[in-house]
């Protein structure tokens, strides 16, 4: 518990910064078997205009530019921890299932996208064949990342994409 304690609010952090550039707000922090914040980010999908930008990945990077390969190769083998405002997304789960996070810790539930239970459990799934995460908790500062997404969401997003329009369809006979 001391661990959610510690760690969560950085997290949450990332989150309100992520807010301040018109970005959802998802932040995360990794930290080592030893206690140790190794990285820490939040999304930057709108920013960089590529829907993989998410915070654990986003995070992931940065930990090896700074540390090299061999290093993040290392802690990880040693064990390192996820802390997340928001269940990860399918595809960042299986992500965190081959780099073989050890625990998974996040705020709020993703009904719609959510890999860690939500919408799928890749770290029990047997058809995944993912060998990795080895616990998942969620609900950790829930109710926190719950009002930092209605907050984002009841802003208007002006860094979304202008909407296409659609154009008329004649038939051909």
């Amino acid at each position: 518990m001391d661990m959610e304690v510690n760690w969560m609010p950085v997290a949450l952090q990332e989150g309100h910064e992520a807010i301040e550039r018109g970005e959802v707000p998802i932040g995360c922090v990794y930290v080592s078997s030893d206690g140790i914040e190794l990285a820490r980010g939040s999304n930057r999908c709108n920013e960089m205009r590529d829907g993989t930008r998410h915070a654990e990945l986003v995070a992931y990077e940065q930990m090896v530019l700074r540390m090299g390969t061999a290093r993040v190769r290392e802690e990880f083998s040693r064990g390192v921890d996820l802390y997340v405002t928001c269940e990860p997304c399918i595809m960042c789960c299986a992500a965190l299932a081959l780099l073989k996070v050890r625990h998974v810790v996040f705020g709020c539930k993703n009904e719609k996208f959510g890999g860690c239970g939500s919408v799928r459990a890749i770290h029990e799934s047997r058809s995944t064949r993912i060998p990795g995460i080895v616990s998942v908790k969620g609900g950790v500062f829930a109710e926190e990342a719950i009002e930092m997404l209605q907050k984002f969401y009841t802003q208007e997003n002006l860094n979304a994409p202008e909407p296409k329009k659609k154009r008329q369809r004649t038939l051909h006979t």
